[in-house]
């Protein structure tokens, strides 16, 4: 009792000084935590001295731990959503288990997230516990849709990408436990398919990736296994610039002062736009943060492996979630979203959009405010992203022609795509951080004033004309 009374005094304290919530600063330590046990993990049970039952069992009992520490007996949500779906795997049919398996777990999540919100008093508890419970969703249902394609469906009726995916065999209980909640992602991920873990514990990861005709790898023998030092050093020193960027950038910026009164009445429109950029932009380094800590992890334990490059340096990207440059600089509203949170929008991909037979795109959009949670702006937010993916199709294959002609005029294209998707990635984006539908759509009314332009769902048409690459 004295010791966990010191633990909690200690987390009060760090939460005072860093100006962070309790339940974040817990997030942290525990994330730090999985980080050493990742190094312990890859050294101590590497595949070469431990067996896949001892390393399946150890990164589900760690998991557990982490899951507990964290969010207490809410945890038991991961047992419960996992045991549904497991069952539903095992005793219903293969040829409707994967359909199942998708309304069960989203629905489970979807109860989950509706009662924290609306029911659960946050003064009782103000960790999100439905964080982690998208991921194992995400898990759950891919894994469910690869069983289905590698036992109930032909061989020539799958793609490519479904045929490697494929699952040939239905996992034990330990195994599906094991790739849901792993020490390494049951905090925040990222999803990965199921065949790459199993590869990973049963350390046939390193198995040449992108053999050329001559068996070798881009050009190089590889015989021994790559070490992730290097990365996962890079990784943590992105960490920590981005968390320093978030703590010290993030307050002066907020988001909620758009829709001031006072500040809208007195600043000039192309100063809001400004503005509305420079917050935004602030709010992402806590993403960076997150996603690439947990990529960390991943990597310090083995798992994350993806070949090599040419030049013969090792990749360790195959679960990345974003790549930080790409989004920054991107020129296209599609370029942003192919590199910000890669995992989740492979996973809409291969659940959603190469497998629903009627407008795929709004499909995908409309899963994805699902799956983040029940509060409106999920919903504004995809809604908008709809009309904005639409019209940036239309637009690429009218205008960018224009462009082509010289170096000069790429760059004039390039500089005038970036501005216009921060833009319109802001634009879009607000009722995500505001949540609420009441000062969403006060910020699009307001739009509509300064510009003249239909500010929702339509969004801002002269913007617009800037997504395409």
């Amino acid at each position: 009792n004295k010791s966990l009374i010191k633990i909690l005094f200690y987390q009060q304290s760090v939460s005072s000084h860093v100006a962070l919530p309790a339940p974040t600063v817990n997030f942290v330590v525990c994330q730090l935590f999985a980080l050493l046990t990742a190094l312990w993990f890859r050294l101590y049970l590497h595949p070469s001295k431990a067996s896949p039952f001892i390393r399946h069992v150890v990164a589900t009992l760690l998991g557990f731990y982490l899951a507990l520490f964290c969010f207490g007996w809410y945890a038991l949500h991961f047992l419960v959503q996992s045991g549904l779906t497991y069952s539903i795997m095992v005793f219903a049919g293969l040829e409707h288990m994967h359909k199942l398996c998708f309304i069960v777990a989203l629905g489970y999540l979807s109860f989950c997230q509706i009662t924290r919100v609306y029911v659960f008093d946050y003064g009782m508890y103000s960790a999100d516990f439905t964080g982690p419970m998208m991921v194992i969703t995400q898990k759950i249902t891919s894994l469910a849709f690869e069983i289905h394609d590698g036992l109930a469906r032909k061989e020539e009726q799958l793609t490519p990408s479904q045929r490697c995916l494929a699952v040939r065999k239905m996992p034990s209980l330990l195994e599906y436990l094991s790739y849901n909640c792993n020490f390494m992602g049951i905090l925040a991920g990222p999803t990965c398919s199921y065949n790459d873990y199993t590869a990973f514990i049963e350390g046939t990861a390193y198995q040449p990736r992108h053999l050329e005709a001559n068996g070798t790898e881009n050009g190089k023998h590889k015989h021994t296994e790559p070490s992730p030092k290097n990365n996962v050093i890079s990784k943590l020193c992105t960490c920590a610039i981005s968390l320093a960027v978030f703590l010290s950038v993030s307050k002066i910026f907020p988001v909620e002062r758009s829709i001031d009164d006072k500040f809208m009445a007195s600043t000039p429109f192309i100063l809001q736009v400004l503005y509305l950029y420079l917050s935004m932009l602030a709010t992402r380094p806590k993403y960076y943060f997150i996603w690439t800590l947990s990529d960390a992890i991943n990597n310090a334990a083995g798992f994350g492996f993806n070949g090599y490059n040419k030049d013969g340096t090792p990749r360790w990207d195959l679960i990345s979630n974003l790549r930080i440059l790409d989004i920054e600089f991107a020129t296209s509203f599609k370029m942003f979203l192919d590199n910000w949170n890669i995992q989740t929008a492979l996973w809409l991909k291969r659940v959603c959009y190469e497998r629903c037979p009627i407008n795929p795109t709004a499909a995908t959009f409309l899963l994805s405010a699902m799956w983040h949670g029940v509060y409106p702006g999920y919903y504004l937010t995809f809604l908008t992203g709809i009309g904005m993916t639409m019209a940036a199709r239309t637009l690429r294959h009218n205008i960018k022609p224009y462009f082509l002609g010289s170096t000069t005029h790429k760059s004039v294209y390039d500089v005038i795509t970036w501005a216009g998707t921060q833009v319109a990635i802001c634009y879009t984006v607000v009722p995500f951080v505001l949540l609420a539908v009441g000062p969403s759509l006060k910020f699009y009314s307001q739009v509509e004033v300064e510009t003249g332009a239909a500010a929702w769902p339509g969004g801002l048409g002269t913007a617009r004309s800037h997504h395409v690459r």
